[in-house]
């Protein structure tokens, strides 16, 4: 089983390394947060209290709790869209006489494999990261020189333990399905998409957008002078809201492609019928394309919104407690969490386009032209970009006015023009990184490639 699990790592490449850069990014975000805990946890009474700000391991936690989240989150959605890319390969070895246990075996295997063998540079960059952090909150005040990074290997054995269980629970629960069917049953799935949205997963959705909804409630309700703990409420709200969006995608992304797709049929009929029909035929894959996209949008939005609103409600209070500071470790969060939803998304759209060389090289034996492939591919670029953009904008919506409900008294939030440069750079990961994907996809000879000749 190690053999076929590292031969099915080598054959789809694509969706493998888009696994290990989230594996590796979670791996050094745990290590960095870890090892500041670990910083305050062995300095000296004396030199904890020295510091002026709230200390490093309320920072760290304030830091930590949501982009290790978000972390897991985007190492899930990869490793779920990994898992899916070999269904077929899958089903296979079970019309082959593997077993269920068999199976579940081979991809617990893919993961432990991923994972350590970015096991390594990712702890070197968490541990250089929190070095680097931690000196300088000593440069701006926020902890006391006498903190030290330690030299203990337990925050990297605690960062490849969680990344570890995550990974195995989350593979455990995406190859269930595959691995309980008969397997004539699971080869027939493996070259067919299933359109309907299992109800485990549907009542999960629902009960992430109640939890959401409820993390919103709580971050509009506190008081004005609580700045930070309604911001903490609304962005981990936000995250929770987007897991909901993850969990019913392929609902919410059939029916926004629906409305979406009629003005581009309407003015590409040949080449926008096509991307239409793909994308509402192929609900689960246009999920996992498009989610990355809401979380770029979702979480980049929040944040920057957050930000602009509180500093109004400081203008309408003739007060200013925004420190230079403030402001910097705001921009960190956001270039953290920006860092992993655009990695997340290129990985996603680069997998998801490269993985379907089959489907155009059969559309060139019917008679399609590359040309044709590329404007159909163009017009499910743009229809993914605003499906993605609406369902993120929606979440960061919700969310801004949540802040801005306990920070202003209004649920109108300060919306900045950077906004747009977020839904701009959103488009520019997909369009391109669809194209270009796309390009070489559509290269080689189409009949050996409908073969099987190379994937």
């Amino acid at each position: 089983m190690v053999v076929i699990a590292l031969g099915q790592m080598r054959r789809r490449p694509a969706a493998f390394v888009g696994l290990a850069v989230a594996l590796f990014l979670t791996i050094g975000t745990v290590t960095l947060f870890g090892s500041l805990f670990a910083a305050d946890l062995t300095a000296p009474e004396a030199a904890r209290k020295a510091a002026a700000g709230p200390g490093v391991m309320v920072i760290a936690g304030a830091f930590g709790e949501i982009a290790v989240l978000v972390a897991f989150f985007v190492v899930v959605n990869a490793l779920g869209f990994a898992l899916r890319q070999q269904h077929r390969e899958l089903a296979l070895l079970r019309t082959v006489a593997a077993t269920p246990r068999q199976a579940r075996r081979l991809v617990r295997g893919q993961v432990v494999a991923t994972t350590l063998l970015v096991t390594a540079p990712g702890w070197i960059v968490g541990a250089v990261a929190a070095r680097r952090f931690l000196a300088e909150l000593q440069r701006r005040g926020m902890a006391a020189p006498g903190v030290r990074v330690p030299g203990t290997p337990v925050p990297m054995l605690v960062a490849l333990a969680a990344v570890l269980a995550v990974g195995l629970v989350a593979s455990a629960v995406a190859a269930r399905r595959i691995s309980r069917i008969a397997p004539a049953a699971a080869l027939t799935a493996g070259s067919t998409e299933n359109s309907r949205t299992g109800t485990p997963r549907l009542l999960a959705g629902i009960a992430a957008l109640v939890g959401g909804a409820l993390l919103l409630r709580l971050a509009a309700t506190r008081p004005a002078e609580q700045p930070d703990k309604a911001g903490q409420a609304a962005l981990l709200g936000s995250l929770v809201l987007l897991i909901a969006v993850a969990l019913a995608g392929p609902l919410a992304a059939r029916a926004l492609a629906a409305v979406l797709g009629t003005p581009v049929r309407a003015l590409a009929p040949g080449t926008g019928w096509l991307a239409d029909a793909n994308l509402r035929g192929y609900a689960r894959r246009l999920s996992s394309a498009v989610v990355p996209v809401a979380l770029l949008v979702g979480l980049s939005g929040t944040m920057v919104i957050m930000t602009s609103t509180a500093e109004q409600a400081e203008s309408m209070t003739a007060s200013s407690v925004t420190s230079g500071t403030d402001v910097w470790l705001r921009q960190v969060e956001f270039t953290l969490l920006a860092c992993f939803a655009a990695v997340s998304t290129v990985n996603t759209l680069v997998a998801v386009t490269a993985a379907r060389r089959r489907e155009f090289a059969l559309l060139r034996l019917v008679g399609a032209t590359r040309l044709q492939l590329l404007r159909m591919l163009t017009a499910e670029a743009v229809l993914t970009a605003a499906v993605g953009v609406l369902l993120g904008a929606a979440v960061a919506g919700a969310a801004s006015a949540a802040f801005s409900t306990a920070t202003t008294g209004s649920a109108m939030p300060s919306v900045p023009a950077a906004c747009w440069w977020i839904v701009a750079g959103a488009a520019a990961l997909t369009v391109p990184g669809i194209l270009a994907t796309g390009l070489r996809a559509v290269r080689g000879p189409a009949a050996q490639l409908v073969s099987g000749g190379h994937e």
